[in-house]
């Protein structure tokens, strides 16, 4: 979010702009309460602070904020942009396009205005008008990394793997510019031989995709490359039963030498992936056996399915208000004659009222150390389902029969409107028709596992 303003605030304002601007939003906010005191209709502050209160989730007192500024400058761009957000976030997107519109009205040239509305847009499925926007955003300022990263998961969920994994490499300049490895070997994007040269490649970002992107290190070495894979503490025993020689060794660990690096999201670009070569043999990683064995005789003997669940994934995930599931909004499936087990180890408060006094769903994120003990468990279940987090991934990767349910616009990996998936062979896809709605997939739910129950009433189970 902007926080300029048409001329140059004094230079009492200008330290709080620039408290705001290098991350101590604490003092920043303290400085501007104080002089928005004193100044209740300074058009700096007002923007400032509102767009503060905005990234920092207070989301009315700041819109109410930037509304001040606009009722005295009802063209300000940058004000009607992060309106724009503001609305968005709240769920408000007719409002948030007519206050986007109203910014390139007021600065045709306003690369972040169609930025934004662009990102709008990809929300809504709108793709066309959104390409547009990305393209104007780019025109206007031809190093618009957000632009290009934003483009490039609109041409990945359409299937254009040539393009989309070429600007995918964008992010390094824009979203992940601060994760940058700052290794003085070259990075590697498959354009040189590596036989006979060890590789590091290493994971870059969430739990699941390094499980789904992790299947490329022994295509690597395939090619003749010693591979080192670097992952998460959480998922080093996991990752481990990749088939091959490389080693697998914990991020935050000292390497070994190496001579090229990969992030492993940038290996379909290196191996130049299609939706086509997809490489989607599964199982790719394996259970631990004796944690397998383990889980068995704490399981005990099944006299009905048993589903594992996961309907939330991590608080932290910026977007996971889109990809979770209230959980009240499943009681219905919570009451069928299954036994469901949570596979998931975060579990919020709320949640765990919900659950409370229903002997049917078994909890485990206590004994849910990393995700070789996720892994085992799944392994006990027939069938998995989840929302768009590492358990789906989990369940995928190591061949579980998996229910995914999408949000409207799901992420890249997940294509469109298709009920399977090219990277999950065992996997069903379960979207929502309308964005915000989960009322459709959760009847769908609740009728496959009802279902599912009745089919198994009539056949034994094994022990």
């Amino acid at each position: 979010m902007n926080t300029m303003t048409a001329g140059s605030p004094p230079a009492q304002i200008r330290r709080a702009i620039e408290l705001h601007r290098s991350g101590r939003l604490a003092e920043a906010t303290a400085e501007y309460q104080r002089l928005l005191a004193a100044l209740p209709g300074d058009p700096h502050l007002l923007l400032g602070f509102g767009t503060l209160l905005l990234q920092t989730g207070e989301l009315e007192r700041g819109l109410a904020l930037i509304d001040r500024l606009l009722a005295t400058d009802p063209n300000h761009p940058i004000a009607l942009s992060n309106r724009g957000n503001a609305l968005r976030a709240l769920d408000r997107p007719a409002e948030a396009l007519a206050s986007y519109d109203r910014a390139i009205v007021a600065r045709p040239d306003y690369a972040g205005a169609y930025y934004n509305r662009g990102s709008l847009l990809h929300e809504l499925r709108r793709f066309g008008a959104a390409v547009r926007d990305y393209d104007r955003a780019i025109a206007l300022s031809s190093d618009f990394a957000d632009a290009y990263w934003n483009k490039s998961l609109l041409r990945l969920i359409t299937g254009e793997y040539d393009e989309g994994w070429r600007l995918y490499e964008w992010r390094w300049k824009g979203q992940q510019k601060d994760a940058v490895r700052p290794f003085s070997q070259p990075l590697w994007l498959g354009e040189e031989p590596v036989r006979g040269r060890r590789v590091l490649l290493h994971a870059e970002a969430g739990l699941g995709d390094t499980i789904q992107f992790c299947r490329y290190a022994p295509l690597v070495e395939a090619l003749g490359a010693e591979v080192v894979l670097e992952v998460p503490a959480p998922l080093h025993g996991l990752v481990s039963t990749l088939k091959g020689g490389l080693s697998c060794i914990v991020r935050g660990e000292p390497l070994p030498p190496f001579d090229l690096h990969c992030p492993l999201m940038s290996l379909p670009l290196a191996l130049k992936t299609t939706v086509a070569s997809i490489p989607a043999s599964v199982p790719y990683l394996f259970p631990d056996r004796a944690k397998v064995a383990q889980w068995q005789r704490q399981l005990g003997a099944a006299d009905r399915p048993r589903i594992g669940l996961a309907w939330s994934g991590s608080s932290i995930y910026r977007n996971d208000r889109d990809r979770s599931v209230p959980l009240r909004l499943l009681r219905d499936l919570l009451a069928l004659p299954i036994e469901l087990h949570v596979l998931q180890k975060e579990i919020k408060e709320e949640d765990l009222a919900t659950l409370q006094g229903r002997g049917q769903v078994r909890l485990h994120q206590d004994r849910l150390a990393d995700f070789s003990d996720t892994a085992a468990l799944a392994e006990l279940m027939d069938l998995v389902v989840s929302v768009d987090t590492s358990v789906a991934h989990l369940a995928g990767a190591i061949g579980k029969t998996v229910w995914i349910v999408l949000p409207f616009a799901p992420d890249h990996r997940w294509f469109l409107d298709r009920t399977d998936s090219p990277w999950y062979p065992t996997a069903t896809l379960l979207r929502q028709q309308k964005a915000g709605d989960w009322s459709g997939v959760v009847t769908e739910l609740v009728l496959r596992l009802a279902s599912l129950a009745q089919d198994s009433r009539s056949r034994p189970r094994a022990p």
